[in-house]
């Protein structure tokens, strides 16, 4: 992204020798090497450094977790080098990081880390956590071009694609959910490709159509229709149905909420079925009336009996409303905590089943608001604001899509703040593309130097 305000320079009126040496000038050593870094954080986060788990294996969790300080280094290494090749060319853009509502959020989670039950574990993940969320922030800036950008997802989004189909039809015992997996064999036929559960795999595939749509809309007429075509496929057989449901859906509100004028509009039509999902999800189990008109839908609103772990988290969040029990140090030991008869099964959960009460049980209420100020509410104001400038509308209408598939799939999953979660990177990228796009325009080429 171009960190000025200068227009964007038309690539059809340029002549041959001009257009040459263009091309010339933007294969340099550091902007190739920025192209690098954002293609590795891609890779890195998307594919991880374990693909393809063998879940019948009764070691597996044992396996990834002893890798885990090859992913601190991984990670560490592209956040340090992002900051550094980021820092010399785009100063500006990164000091309009430092808000004060920016800063309170680092300083209250410093704050939560401190009190937290599991100091240890809660401060080793965090630097996991800052690593990553680093990197997502800076990753629409490293790329020198939006056509540089647009290559480095599209290239993502197809080793990623090829990978999985190549899993499904090559090794599927190691890409497809089997009855022999030691965790969950009743999902047993479901697509996962590379990664290690089908949950994961449908929201990337989510977002990868989104990306295809993207690259179709600003001229890859190759790229663009094959991506979103294999991610829709390979989602379909994930059986992810959640996913499933929101793919179109958050994308029919993202283009109603592109077409509205107002910013109050604009909030009520993306906020409002929001606070109904969590209402319908989480607040089924605090209020009786609320229950009751869940009961009478034509469809199952606890999601397979999440009523339970909900109830659980809520038990939690009244323990510590303020405080939290901890950044992501909350669900590692639970089963010897007490739960009402017949739902001792909860404390077997690794989250709770919305990233809202997740947050609110880790980084207590407080930390809840702080993250809804500046993950929920902000990204909507930056999306008005790019749109009103005319910055890369279809750039930004990406962005506004992966945001509003984030908000939505986090009333029914944990991702928020989650360390090297995809959805919770690609989430991060694009409230960080909608906060640069509110604030400069994009670049269509680099300027040779004269």
């Amino acid at each position: 992204m171009d960190r000025s305000a200068a227009d964007m320079t038309d690539l059809g009126a340029r002549s041959l020798g001009r257009a040459f040496r263009d091309g010339l000038a933007e294969l340099n050593a550091v902007q190739a090497a920025r192209c690098l870094v954002a293609v590795g954080a891609l890779l890195l986060v998307l594919v991880t450094l374990d693909p393809f788990p063998d879940l019948r294996n009764p070691d597996v969790a044992a396996v990834v977790g002893g890798r885990m300080a090859l992913a601190y280094v991984a990670w560490g290494l592209l956040a340090a080098v992002a900051v550094l090749l980021v820092a010399t060319t785009d100063a500006p853009a990164l000091k309009t990081l430092v808000t004060p509502l920016h800063l309170c959020l680092l300083g209250w989670l410093v704050i939560n880390i401190a009190l937290s039950e599991s100091r240890g574990v809660s401060l080793q993940r965090f630097v996991l956590a800052a690593s990553v969320t680093s990197l997502a922030v800076l990753l629409p800036l490293l790329p020198p071009t939006q056509r540089s950008f647009n290559l480095c997802l599209g290239g993502a989004a197809l080793v990623l694609l090829a990978l999985c189909y190549l899993g499904v039809f090559l090794a599927p015992h190691y890409s497809i959910h089997t009855a022999l997996d030691i965790g969950e064999p009743q999902l047993a036929g479901d697509w996962r490709g590379s990664f290690g559960h089908k949950n994961i795999a449908s929201p990337v595939m989510t977002i990868l159509v989104y990306v295809g749509i993207y690259l179709t809309a600003v001229g890859s007429f190759v790229m663009g229709p094959a991506i979103a075509a294999l991610a829709g496929i390979f989602l379909i057989f994930t059986g992810g149905k959640t996913s499933s449901v929101l793919c179109l859906a958050i994308y029919a509100l993202a283009s109603l909420v592109y077409v509205t004028p107002g910013l109050w509009l604009k909030r009520i039509i993306c906020f409002v079925p929001l606070i109904v999902m969590n209402l319908l999800t989480v607040g089924s189990v605090l209020s009786s009336a609320l229950g009751a008109m869940t009961r009478l839908l034509p469809l199952d609103p606890t999601f397979t009996g999440r009523s339970a772990i909900w109830e659980f988290a809520l038990a939690a969040v009244a323990e510590k409303p303020v405080t939290g029990h901890g950044y992501a140090a909350f669900w590692d030991d639970v089963t010897a905590r007490q739960t009402a008869q017949g739902a001792e099964w909860a404390t077997s959960a690794a989250h709770s089943h919305n990233s809202y009460l997740d947050l609110a049980v880790t980084i207590g209420l407080p930390g809840l608001l702080l993250v809804i100020l500046v993950f929920v509410l902000a990204p909507l104001g930056n999306f008005q604001s790019a749109q009103a400038h005319s910055r890369s509308r279809a750039l930004a209408k990406l962005f506004l899509a992966v945001w509003l598939f984030g908000l939505y799939y986090g009333a029914t999953e944990t991702f928020l703040l989650e360390r090297q979660n995809p959805i919770w990177f690609m989430f991060a990228l694009a409230v960080a593309g909608l906060h640069f796009l509110a604030r400069f325009q994009c670049v269509e080429q680099t300027e040779p130097a004269p």
